[in-house]
């Protein structure tokens, strides 16, 4: 089931890409509540046309995640850059923004992005958010951009965002969440998988499922409707830092 999932959200991403990369203009999505229109003028305006076009999120994280000087951030699911790209803007020449996807022409396409905007303190990383091809406690930052209700495994999905947090390091999400009242089947019949809307969490299970990885102060906050009784939202939460005294 997992690399059937996989392989649904790899279809329907590389799809996206190329659409991009071989239409000028082009926008990949057309959702109500998704894409370039959740990022301010001013953001859309410094980066690479491309980049803008081919956003499938449901949130602008960059906005939220109070980004800092100097800090490791790493995008899950980065698409064609553009949350990395805003993301290397904020953390400065001094920083370092990490993409990371499983689709090869979503990697194209951001690194073409990347070197559009010249870009130098970016990378991008091709593996699964399941499995983060990057060491233990080796970012600030965590951010991702409606990606992680794709996952087949939430469960290991958040595992692994604390274990490459740094003691005392942040997630800054944006996600589709169901209330806590809509059925596993409910959710189903608003939309499709790859639309991100069958595998939302609900907002419920969305916190258990951050605070059993061992990420705490929790908050989750919806922003705007996608389906009915479903949310656009921005998911914070962080990891313990190492000298908490204990009780």
């Amino acid at each position: 089931m997992t690399n059937q999932i996989h392989e649904e959200v790899r279809e329907r991403y590389a799809e996206a890409a190329l659409k991009v990369l071989t239409t000028p203009n082009a926008a990949c999505c057309d959702e109500p509540g998704i894409g370039p229109a959740l990022y301010s003028a001013l953001e859309r305006d410094e980066l690479p046309d491309a980049a803008v076009m081919a956003s499938l999120g449901c949130g602008n994280p960059t906005a939220v995640a109070e980004l800092r000087p100097g800090e490791r951030v790493l995008d899950l699911g980065s698409g064609g850059g553009i949350d990395v790209l805003l993301s290397a803007r904020r953390v400065g020449p001094s920083g370092h923004a990490i993409g990371l996807d499983m689709t090869d022409e979503m990697l194209e396409l951001a690194r073409r992005n990347a070197a559009e905007a010249h870009a130098t303190n970016v990378e991008f990383l091709k593996g699964t958010i399941e499995e983060i091809p990057l060491p233990a406690g080796s970012v600030d930052v965590v951010i991702s951009n409606c990606v992680i209700n794709l996952a087949a495994d939430k469960a290991a999905v958040f595992r692994e965002i604390a274990r490459v947090l740094r003691p005392g390091g942040r997630v800054g999400v944006s996600d589709i969440v169901a209330e806590d009242s809509l059925s596993v089947d409910e959710r189903a019949a608003r939309g499709s998988l790859v639309g991100c809307i069958a595998g939302a969490l609900s907002i419920g299970e969305y916190a258990t499922g951050l605070a059993s990885a061992g990420l705490t102060d929790v908050v989750i906050t919806p922003t705007h409707a996608v389906a009915d009784r479903m949310h656009g939202a921005i998911i914070h939460a962080r990891k313990p830092d190492a000298h908490t005294p204990s009780d």
